[in-house]
């Protein structure tokens, strides 16, 4: 039976924080759908401290920003782009259109139509988080979306020069430096200045997610996304320093990332809990991550491989890091995460920086039903039909008017009367029911 050496924060507790966020969050929408740009630019002073007449980025200032970054640093963000759109380029290829004849003279097909705009949002306030943008603009790009904005907030006061240089490098067609609640929403619902999108994607804080969440419906979004969740699954093939390196490696996104290590070792559960104690010690962000790792962390001691998978699906974490004697095993079986991360060779920080899969990825178990963001995430696959001959409509709609006389629809069965008498030769009386 699994043991719990070390336990998170009570699921109450999380509640009580959410609840508190949306009724913020539902006022700051409603606001901003009343008085546009004003109600944007008062959110952006208060929250940022930033203050301009348009938060659109001129050209001009897109190169200033270009011209800041370090030669290499450019050279880095092009390799990563390249990684990630590559991928999605494999990705969108495995997308075909199709049309196929079901029954002599009856044609159904569907077509895989790109989303039309789509808002992409950068979180960039303790970090200038530059994986955000390869991850939607390049994949949006990929996709074939003819209009892509992306929003980000000010980092030091101004527009964060990788940020904006890896937005434009990825194709985007308009670049913001706004962030927060304002920016998600100006994206969804448009201002007297932001034109509205169709989409919005890209991760963020608390209320960045239940605004995306609030929006839902009048939007498209990727996912509903709540803070970083790490799973470390391990066996004693490896030493508590990569356990601990790679759970705190998470941790420091924010102080209420999730980060769990499953293990049917206790000797590597309690050294892992002795390295994360030392290594909190010398970690520059150890104020988030130990934070973190003290309210959300957990330590679960499983009696064999079975019961590992077995937490290891139930927990649907949204980074699964799996090294052991049977990392394939895993692979095979489970079927609750976001994205797996196969043997110590590689590591949740490649999938969020550069390996070339998105990170943008299912929290809060909500790997049970989806997985994460990717190219299809930005394509529609719409249907259609086509009946080439008389016969083949009176035979569809004979077998359609009984149906509807069955569902009691006049109008519907009527639809298909009028092809029976129309194209089958058939004296079926109005709203009447073929023999």
């Amino acid at each position: 039976m699994a043991q719990y050496l070390k336990r998170g924060k009570d699921a109450d507790i999380r509640a009580d924080d959410n609840a508190k966020v949306r009724g913020i969050v539902e006022g700051i929408l409603a606001d901003i759908e009343k008085r546009g740009d004003e109600a944007v630019r008062e959110l952006s002073i208060k929250f940022d401290k930033f203050d301009r007449e348009t938060f659109r980025l001129s050209d001009q200032e897109i190169q200033e920003c270009l011209d800041q970054v370090a030669p290499r640093d450019l050279e880095d963000i092009k390799f990563a782009q390249e990684q990630v759109r590559g991928f999605a380029q494999h990705q969108r290829a495995c997308l075909k259109d199709l049309e196929v004849e079901t029954l002599p003279g009856v044609v159904l097909g569907h077509k895989n139509i790109p989303v039309q705009s789509v808002g992409c949002y950068v979180p960039g306030g303790k970090y200038p988080i530059i994986a955000s943008v390869h991850m939607s603009v390049v994949t949006a790009k990929v996709a074939e979306v003819p209009r892509i904005i992306t929003a980000a907030p000010p980092f030091n006061g101004k527009p964060a020069p990788a940020i904006v240089a890896s937005q434009y490098l990825g194709g985007a067609d308009e670049i913001y430096c706004l962030g927060g609640i304002q920016a998600v929403a100006a994206m969804a619902i448009g201002t007297q200045t932001i034109d509205p999108t169709h989409m919005l994607v890209g991760p963020g804080n608390a209320f960045v997610a239940e605004a995306k969440r609030q929006l839902y419906g009048r939007v498209g979004i990727d996912l509903f996304a709540g803070p970083t969740e790490t799973l470390v699954i391990a066996d004693e093939t490896v030493d508590a320093e990569m356990c601990a390196t790679d759970l705190l490696g998470q941790a420091e996104h924010g102080v209420n990332s999730p980060a769990v290590l499953i293990t049917n070792s206790e000797k590597l559960a309690r050294d892992t809990m002795d390295e994360i104690a030392r290594l909190l010690e010398i970690l520059p962000t150890a104020e988030n991550a130990g934070k973190s790792w003290e309210d959300y962390g957990e330590v679960i001691v499983c009696d064999d491989y079975d019961e590992m998978l077995a937490e290891a699906n139930e927990l649907c974490s949204e980074h699964v890091q799996v090294m052991t004697d049977r990392d394939d095993w895993f692979l095979e079986h489970m079927h609750g995460y976001g994205a797996l991360f196969l043997g110590a060779r590689t590591n949740v920080a490649y999938g969020d920086k550069v390996i070339g899969t998105n990170h943008t990825l299912p929290t809060q178990k909500a790997g049970r039903y989806t997985g994460g963001l990717w190219v299809g995430k930005f394509i529609k696959t719409h249907t259609y039909q086509r009946v080439l001959t008389d016969e083949a409509s009176a035979m569809v709609g004979e077998y359609c008017s009984r149906l509807c006389a069955l569902e009691g629809f006049a109008g519907h069965g009527e639809q298909a009367n009028l092809r029976v008498r129309r194209y089958g030769g058939r004296n079926i009386p109005y709203a009447g029911v073929a023999d």
